[in-house]
């Protein structure tokens, strides 16, 4: 069923933002990368092809992409960049990932040295960002034989763990105002006021796909990625998923969301391979069924994806980064955000 309705996704996928490259097809780019790595059928790297191609020009460019605009979201996808250059050798596909480095080379960043969430977002951190930008710095880093690259994006991610974490909960707040100005940030912490699951779903992607690149130098970050999964597991609803405000069941209207579910399923399908953790045992299957169901006319679709959330201005509305805030986002079907991580899980599941 799996493969089946990642196939049929793929094959009916529209970019996300019209073609343009953005990070929400990354999600997609991934997991077909990791249905190609784990199984090895070609299907998945044809489908990968179709759909990134026409977003990469014959020389590196990349359809919609600003390097000034200094977005941390636009460098996600750039893992599949390099996947497609591991296999082919084409030398576009270099040339695009090597613009997506230049970017993080002038990225703006915290008096802390955390890369800015992105250019209109000063002086913050989110976690989001850490999964957007660290793995693709350090994977290429490495191919670039960039040893102080790596060390660079180890210690950013070092400092945004220390920074983010509430030490009572031992969650992560979703982000970070350094400069104390953004009305959604509590005036004497900067942080925003609840724990958003998904926010903390992208950063346990984060440390163990770097876990997994970095081998024995992840060691200063093993400890404190062992604590958050192990933390991440203790609030699953029993049978199951996680809800919205991860750590509210009491809240009203809070609700198992499945993007969030997925991401953590992924990252404790991960650390259990690098032994990080060992309480994935039979996680995927139950959360696969609680966040697929059956359509009319046959097939799946996964349902209660919280369609987007954030911080400050958006479309003529505040977004104040409370609980309650976050339980009036609009929940979806079949959003990327949610279908990508879901099927990067089930990718682990099938070796």
């Amino acid at each position: 069923m799996l493969a089946e309705f990642l196939d049929d996704y793929a094959r009916s996928y529209q970019p996300y933002k019209g073609g343009k490259w953005c990070y929400e097809d990354g999600c997609l780019y991934r997991a077909l990368e990791l249905w190609h790595v784990e199984t090895g059928e070609a299907r998945w790297l044809d489908h990968l092809d179709r759909l990134a191609d026409p977003q990469i020009g014959p020389e590196g460019d990349l359809l919609g992409y600003g390097l000034s605009d200094y977005n941390i979201d636009n460098i996600l996808p750039g893992r599949t960049l390099l996947y497609l250059y591991g296999l082919t050798g084409e030398a576009r596909y270099r040339k695009a990932a090597d613009l997506l480095a230049r970017q993080l080379q002038t990225h703006p960043r915290t008096q802390s040295g955390v890369y800015w969430h992105k250019l209109r977002y000063p002086w913050q951190i989110w976690l989001d960002g850490l999964y957007m930008g660290q793995p693709f710095r350090i994977a290429h880093a490495q191919l670039s034989g960039d040893e102080a690259g790596v060390a660079d994006s180890l210690a950013q991610l070092s400092t945004g763990l220390n920074t983010l974490i509430d030490p009572a909960s031992g969650l992560y707040w979703h982000a970070y105002d350094e400069a104390r100005e953004q009305p959604w940030a509590d005036p004497g912490t900067g942080f925003n006021k609840a724990f958003w699951a998904r926010a903390i779903g992208w950063l346990a992607m984060a440390l163990v796909d770097v876990a997994d690149l970095v081998g024995e130098d992840f060691a200063p970050l093993r400890a404190r990625t062992c604590a958050l999964l192990e933390k991440i597991a203790a609030l699953r609803v029993p049978d199951g998923l996680w809800l919205q405000v991860i750590d509210r069941p009491d809240l009203e209207g809070n609700y198992q969301e499945t993007s969030a579910s997925a991401m953590f399923t992924y990252a404790l399908l991960r650390g259990a391979r690098l032994g990080l953790n060992d309480i994935a045992d039979g996680l995927a299957p139950l959360v696969m069924d609680k966040a697929l169901r059956p359509k009319a006319g046959g097939g799946h679709e996964m349902v209660e994806i919280c369609e987007v959330a954030g911080l400050g201005w958006y479309e003529n509305r505040f977004r104040d980064g409370s609980a309650a805030y976050y339980l009036t986002e609009a929940r979806v079907k079949d959003d990327v955000k949610g279908v990508g991580p879901l099927m990067m899980a089930a990718a682990l599941m099938q070796r």
